[in-house]
């Protein structure tokens, strides 16, 4: 009987023994504190998810890159639950909360509140009037009252407050399903940013409402300016029909923008700003248990009665094709999209995988069998994910004498061998070994720790599913993604809109109301403001990267500098060949590495190539810069021998395909006349160059219609191969060390016997200041966009502290003189900034660039506007101290960590610098005056010549207006671009 039981016991030992417990479980421990928190075993981010008592959900990640933390707020409502007779409140709310609260924003709360509810009732009178004359009078009471309510008004005053602890990055965005506010904050400054976020949501005071319209007026000028936003807009209400996400846009139609209702605003606040509908979520340095006691000091006591969220009507079934078509000045393209039925967590992965085969950037159907081979100019897709319906959306750009419909049948040709089975289940694995590599990047930095439980917390999804994907997307067959296209991405249930070239006659601008520019009080804090500052925590001492010890060196060969630091937190790799010539040195060189996308070599086609890399979980690149050409391969490490070898490979055998190049020439000049269409590209590739230069200039050092065309093969990859003849060095980030690092490289990478110098070269003159000049180029767009640029004195190392504190007080944040002259105070414009830059390399000289973005008819006050404020700008003691304490705060904070420190150096060696220069500046910071900065201004800003470079509607420029500032002068596109 004894044995038996022995027996017994020995073999339910050996059976529990031989039963492995589950890689992912969810559980639940209590920390230090007695708050009980959920984790999921062998999760990579180590993440704790909290419940405080009133539901306030917290997501804490440690990552002690830098003593930093990402922080993100986020609350699941956005657009699609505004009322529909008020779109747009949501994104209009989100600015709201940036005006301060009864305690902060005010120096006398209980003198101004009852100015602001008078503005709230007249807004609400102000939505019942329909004469135009009568609307505009009524405005201009409100405006009144408006003026004498900013008195008490601290404008700007959260952006100081966060400042003042350090923050960077301080930002918000509202889509469809969420509406979050970020900061990134110094580790030692948690508490007092609890404390000021606390106080931020507690109340929504509407402060400067009036104001703050114009904002968001000039943000929806800038989506009627945008082909792309128009695009989608177009996409969505074809895909959703009957359903927020397709009867309404998060900005808000004109009407409802042009009708603001304060009252409906808080009613949503009231709604939906309730903690059991809220996240905190934070990665950084943190203490869990001391971060969770923090958060629940300040947030715990957030009442609430609880949050009902709506329940939209299912979108109406798509059961045919439907088209549309967007007209503007961009160039052509399509998207086109399909609805993904379902949201549980099978569809989702299967949806992502279906996506990947697709579109991964490498060996995709879309990737190899339309961009590999030439078939259209640019093509790609990608899931939308959102709470009630994702969607599959695919887009393309048509080549030379190609149309959109030749786009959209090739893309559902792609679509059809998905549904066939056109891929291998190697490929399947070679995808998810990508997703895993992304994510590793992902989890290296902060921003994406933080953001990665939004969709788990929209979704209510437990982050189990969320770590265990890879393990489940592995269960998914290559006939489960086929049946998935067959049943979902039919021939009759997509949507799709022609993006085409040319006037749209649908456009319509808000026009300016009359404002009256209210006082900025810039020298007034409230009480909350300085109780806060008294509360100062202890200082953190700066690191600052030492080039010695962070900075290990060898050769390669006795020839081939290596640079390695050592990678402590994953298994990847990244290096770099540089090479100290870029396109400048040689024109064709641009080219040439272009064509290296499409070749193979003597024994493997460029296909093999990419798949080969593909499975080895690894990539490249090669891009030349101005002055440096950068040749990169990553990816993991255990896979380094062969990657370096394949890549290699390449370099030197590559070989040449003249129906590939003819090609290539033939989309490289279509893309030319694209860009020419592009409004990002006219002002900042094409103007600024212009402005900067004049007729000769970088960006038009390209080679001709005629020399692209007699061009070869030959010739192209003799660049390629003979790129490592010259003089370069590897950058290595990774996990091995250094001398197994060279033992892998030295026999796979090609060292020539003599190596050359860099080819010499081209130089361009900096304009010369001699007077004002203005320049202009005509483009159909509501908005017009201006840039002031001057060439300044020379480099000179021993002015940087200046030009650092200069600039942050000048322009450094949402607090800065910049930006509440030209938007806080005068409402001219969403977007404006100006700075003093530092040159790319020590014997060029600084340059002031500034920028305007704003209503065409507000041009005449923005302008003058601008140019005051450049000239004369407000001397503030109070301002200058809160810019000096945010850029000592953020030195202090600020760790260079992974190949930021191998680039840190490039540029102290590009430069000339000895040591880390931000040691300098925090060294020399605490003695900077205001007068110091303000005597630098006077010296190197006030009263310079500049350039203007505007972009604008030619009917609409007001050009009396540009004539007071020079002589005015029309640039076309072809005087631009040189072709």
């Amino acid at each position: 009987m004894l044995r038996n039981s022995i027996y017994l016991a020995l073999f339910i030992f050996l059976a529990s023994c031989s039963q492995k417990s589950p890689k992912h479980e969810t559980k639940t421990k209590k920390d230090s504190n007695g708050f009980t928190y959920e984790y999921v075993t062998n999760d990579p981010l180590n993440a704790r998810i909290y419940t405080l008592k009133n539901g306030l959900k917290v997501f804490l990640t440690n990552y002690e890159d830098e003593p930093r933390i990402q922080t993100q707020i986020g609350f699941n409502t956005g657009g699609a639950n505004d009322p529909e007779n008020a779109t747009g409140l949501a994104h209009y709310l989100e600015h709201m909360l940036f005006k301060g609260t009864s305690e902060y924003g005010t120096i006398d709360y209980e003198s101004e509140k009852p100015l602001l509810d008078s503005i709230e009732v007249m807004f609400e009178h102000y939505r019942t009037l329909d004469d135009e004359e009568k609307r505009k009078a009524y405005y201009s009471k409100i405006d009144s009252v408006s003026q004498v309510a900013s008195q008490y008004t601290v404008p700007n005053e959260y952006d100081k407050l966060m400042s003042m602890v350090g923050a960077t990055g301080t930002n918000a965005y509202t889509n469809n399903d969420q509406t979050v506010y970020i900061n990134d904050i110094p580790a030692n400054e948690l508490e007092r940013w609890l404390q000021v976020e606390r106080n931020r949501f507690q109340e929504l005071v509407p402060r400067l409402f009036h104001t703050e319209l114009e904002t968001v007026y000039e943000e929806k000028n800038q989506s009627l300016d945008n082909d792309y936003s128009k695009t989608f807009d177009a996409l969505n209400k074809m895909l959703y029909p009957g359903h927020p996400y397709g009867t309404q846009t998060v900005i808000g139609t004109i009407d409802h923008l042009k009708n603001p209702s304060i009252t409906e605003i808080k009613k949503y606040f009231d709604k939906y700003y309730v903690p059991d509908n809220a996240l905190i979520s934070m990665s950084g340095d943190i203490d869990y248990d001391e971060t969770i006691k923090l958060i629940d000091k300040y947030f715990g006591d957030w009442e609430s009665d609880g949050v009902s969220l709506p329940n939209h009507p299912q979108a109406e079934p798509v059961t045919e094709v439907k088209k549309e078509e967007v007209y503007g000045p961009d160039s052509e393209f399509l998207y086109m999209g399909y609805r993904i039925p379902g949201s549980d967590q099978k569809t989702k992965l299967t949806a992502e995988l279906a996506d990947m085969v697709m579109n991964n950037s490498e060996v995709g159907l879309i990737d190899l069998n339309l961009i590999q081979n030439q078939k259209v100019l640019r093509a790609g897709s990608f899931v939308r994910d959102q709470k009630d319906h994702d969607a599959y959306i695919m887009y393309g750009n048509p080549r030379e004498g190609q149309s959109l419909d030749d786009v959209k049948n090739l893309l559902l040709a792609q679509i059809d061998s998905l549904r066939k089975g056109a891929f291998s289940d190697e490929m399947l694995e070679a995808i998810i070994t990508d997703l895993e590599v992304s994510e590793m990047r992902s989890n290296e930095r902060n921003w994406s720790r933080a953001s990665t439980y939004l969709g788990s917390f929209r979704d209510n999804e437990p982050w189990i599913n969320h770590v265990s994907r890879f393990d489940s997307m592995r269960t998914i067959t290559k006939q489960d993604i086929m049946d998935f296209a067959q049943k979902n991405y039919r021939d009759d249930n997509y949507v799709i809109v022609y993006k085409r070239n040319g006037e749209d006659t649908t456009k319509v601008q808000i026009e300016k109301p009359q404002i009256t520019e209210i006082d900025i009080n810039r020298d007034t804090n409230s009480v909350f403001f300085k109780t806060l500052k008294s509360e100062k925590p202890e200082r953190l001492k700066p690191v600052y990267v030492d080039y010695e010890k962070d900075i290990q060196n060898t050769k390669l060969g006795n020839k081939i500098p290596v640079y390695y630091t050592k990678n402590k937190d994953n298994s990847l790799f990244t290096m770099y060949y540089l090479l100290d010539m870029g396109r400048l040195s040689d024109p064709k060189l641009n080219t040439a590495v272009k064509y290296l996308e499409y070749l193979g070599t003597d024994s493997l086609s460029a296909e093999e190539i990419k798949s080969e890399m593909y499975r080895l979980g690894c990539s490249f690149r090669v891009y030349p810069g101005n002055h440096t050409a950068y040749i990169s391969l990553n990816g993991l490490e255990k896979n380094l021998a062969e990657a370096t070898e394949l890549f290699e490979h390449l370099l030197s055998n590559v070989e040449p395909d003249e129906e590939a190049l003819d090609n290539m020439i033939t989309d490289i000049i279509k893309e030319r006349e694209d860009n020419k269409k592009s409004k990002f590209y006219i002002l900042y590739m094409g103007l600024n160059d212009y402005g900067t230069y004049g007729k000769e200039s970088p960006g038009k050092y390209n080679l001709s219609k005629d020399e692209l065309e007699a061009l070869s093969g030959d010739e192209l990859t003799g660049i390629i191969k003979d790129l490592l003849n010259y003089e370069h060095r590897v950058l290595y980030y990774g996990a091995q060390d250094l001398n197994k690092v060279k033992k892998t490289l030295e026999p796979r990478h090609y060292i020539a016997e003599n190596l050359k110098a860099p080819k010499k070269e081209k130089e361009f003159e900096f304009w010369k200041n001699d007077e004002n000049e203005v320049y202009w180029t005509h483009y159909d767009m509501v908005q017009t966009e201006l840039m002031f640029l001057n060439i300044n004195r020379d480099f000179d190392e021993e002015l940087l502290p200046l030009v650092k504190m200069y600039n942050e007080y000048f322009s450094g944040s949402m607090g800065s003189i910049v930006f509440q002259e030209m938007r806080e105070g005068k409402a001219l414009a969403y977007s404006a900034y100006a700075s003093y830059s530092t040159p790319y390399l020590p014997d060029e000289p600084f340059k002031i660039r500034a920028f305007i973005g704003t209503q065409a008819d507000k041009l005449p006050d923005a302008l003058p506007a601008m140019v005051e404020t450049l000239n004369n700008p407000p001397a503030s003691e109070k301002a200058f101290e809160n810019a000096k304490e945010a850029l000592m705060s953020q030195i202090e904070s600020e760790r260079v960590t992974k190949t930021s420190i191998l680039f840190n150096y490039e540029t102290a060696r590009r430069m000339g610098y000895d040591t880390d220069i931000r040691k300098a500046v925090y060294e020399a910071a605490p003695d900077i005056t205001l007068q110091d900065v303000l005597d630098f201004q006077k010296d190197n800003v006030k009263d310079k010549n500049f350039r203007l470079m505007v972009l604008g509607d030619k009917d609409k420029i007001d050009f009396e207006a540009l004539e007071k500032y020079g002589p005015v002068k029309e640039l076309k596109l072809e005087e631009i671009f040189g072709y």
